[in-house]
This record gives C-alpha cells, structure tokens and sequence, in this order.
C-alpha cells in the first residue's frame, strides 16, 4: 500500500480555476460546481482487490476526500490501455468535492497490453485486447471491487474503515470504460436476455459511449436503464481502436427513457478530450474548457443524483450548463 499527497492548487486545478471567472465574485455563494479549496491536500491510496473467486487482483486507486464522514462513492473504469493512474484530473476534483472516488485498473485491457511492444505493434496489440473475453473480465470487476469496498469499509483499522456511504455509489467510465460503465448501470444483451447491471449503483456517466454492435437496437439494449445516466461525448469522438462512431455515440441518449438522463456533446472533441492528454493521430488542439465542462457537469450530475441536492438539480437542469459550455456544444435533456 503506498500512501501519496499532491497539492489541488497544482497546474491543472490552477487552469480550471483560472477559467472559472465566478469564483471570488459576489456570487460565489451561489451552487457552482467548480468551486474547490485551494488549499486542500488531495491524498490518495494505492491498494489491490483480491478476487479469489476468479483468482484475479484488481488494483485501484482511491481519492479520500478531506472530511472523514462517509461520503459517497464514485468509480472510475479506465480506457483500453490504460491504468488506476489515469485521469486524475477527475480524481482531484471528485474527491475535492466530497466523494471517495475509486479508480480501478482492469489486467487484460490495461497498459501492460501496450507497455513492452514496439511502437509499430501497440495498434495491434491494444486491437486484440478489446475483445470479449476482456469486456467480461472487466463486468466482473466491478461488483468484485464493491465487494471490498463493503469488507473494508467495515474492517476497523482500514484506511477507509468508515469512510464510505455505500447506500449512494456513482459509476464512471471511458471508452472501453463507458462500456463496461454502461453494462453495470442498465444495458441489456442479447434482446435483453442477459444483464450484469449492479443494483448497487445509483447513477452513471459514460465519457464515450457506444451504442451495441452486431446489430442490436439501441432501444433494445437501453430501454429499461432505471437509473440516471450522464453521456458525454464530441463532435470527432472516433477511437482509434473499436468500431463506435460518432453516430454510434450519439445514438445512445435517444434510446434512454424519459428519466433523468442528459448528455452534452462537444463542439470538436476527439476521443482523448475526456482524457488527460492528447493521443497519437489527434487532429485538434486540445481546448482546456473541454475539462472545464466535464468537471462541472459531472459534479453537479454526482451532487444531484448521489447527494440529493436541489441547488445542484437546479443549476443542471436550468441555466447552469450554459454558463461553462461554448456556443456551439450541445446540451440536452429529458
């Protein structure tokens, strides 16, 4: 277990507060998802999870808010080829606002699947890690690592011995991420024959979504989603790996019930906008108001649906995503 400190006032925290012009104003008491300590310590926590069931360890990283109270929980699924230490920028800020927030790294599909190769066979190596066999492993990590959660929230002694509200969990995802996000909060399989949706979660955000392959209705696979649903999304949202176009992801949200379910879609974003730094092939610069946008909508999505806030219902639903989104990012509803 390895136990490290990082400052929130660091770079990335000093941009997003930067382009956040409300903060320090006369209306600073109003709800405002940006607004963080700057003087805060974000810690965080390296452990493992120990599946024995499927003799499998899932590492994870978890960010431990500063008040000691149980707080709600929010898991993070990375992307393929990635790892715990993945967007952090998330991490900080989730857990500056108050939740524990469990980034878990997925063995199959993480960055040892690309680490040792030559750069001219990565593509091809992070291609054949994204199948099937890797989509189940990671459904299978999920309710695994919430598992833990519960024995070591109730392991005196525990870092996190108390430290969690587990009756409120959000969960999270990119890309290969977004669908193992998806699988556990709602989608169905197969014309709706199989499920591996966890009941223990409350409400979800997928950063890249896709919508099913082989020919599955989207209404099929989304219709009977019971819990609120964030889709994030952009206008050059293509991976380099997988088949999920741009209307693969847009097909999602019109598919979802009528129920508390939103999605925004931003002007130009390639599929790493969402991610800490650009991958090889981007075309765009990178915008910083792209993070600017995720961090607020998703904290006030989280302080809605998992802390029950009206203020923060009311600034999601009202006129709050258009003081953060550029003209031309699309917002919706239903």
């Amino acid at each position: 277990m390895h136990r490290m400190m990082r400052m929130a006032a660091g770079l990335q925290c000093a941009v997003i507060l930067a382009l956040h012009a409300g903060i320090g104003s006369p209306q600073s008491e109003a709800y405002d998802p940006l607004r963080v300590s700057e003087s805060r310590a974000v810690e965080w926590q390296d452990l493992t999870v120990d599946d024995t069931a499927r003799h499998r360890d899932i590492p994870v990283r978890v960010y431990l808010p500063a008040d000691s109270l149980p707080a709600p929980v929010v898991i993070f699924s990375h992307g393929l080829g990635g790892s715990r230490e993945n967007s952090l920028y998330l991490g900080e800020h989730w857990s500056a606002r108050g939740y524990v927030c469990v980034f878990v790294q997925h063995h199959g599909s993480d960055d040892a699947v690309w680490r040792d190769k030559a750069p001219g066979r990565r593509l091809a190596a992070l291609r054949a890690a994204a199948g099937i066999q890797n989509f189940m492993l990671r459904v299978g990590d999920i309710p695994a690592v919430l598992n833990q959660l519960e024995r070591w929230n109730k392991t005196t002694g525990n870092v996190l011995a108390g430290r969690m509200d587990l009756s409120h969990v959000g969960m999270s995802g990119h890309s290969f991420g977004a669908m193992t996000t998806q699988a556990v909060s709602g989608q169905s399989f197969r014309g709706g024959k199989f499920s591996f949706t966890d009941p223990r979660i409350a409400a979800a955000v997928m950063f890249s979504p896709s919508s099913p392959r082989k020919g599955e209705s989207p209404e099929t696979a989304f219709g009977s989603v019971k819990i609120p649903w964030l889709l994030m999304t952009g206008t050059k949202d293509v991976a380099p790996v997988g088949d999920a176009d741009v209307q693969s992801r847009l097909a999602v949200f019109p598919a979802l019930p009528p129920v508390d379910k939103y999605e925004v879609v931003l002007n130009n974003a390639e599929h790493s906008a969402f991610a800490d730094r650009a991958l090889p092939g981007d075309k765009e610069p990178r915008n910083p108001n792209h993070h600017r946008v995720i961090l607020a909508l998703t904290t006030a999505f989280w302080d809605a649906c998992l802390r029950h806030d009206a203020a923060a219902r009311s600034w999601l639903e009202g006129a709050g995503p258009r003081t953060v989104l550029e003209q031309e990012d699309r917002w919706q509803t239903k």
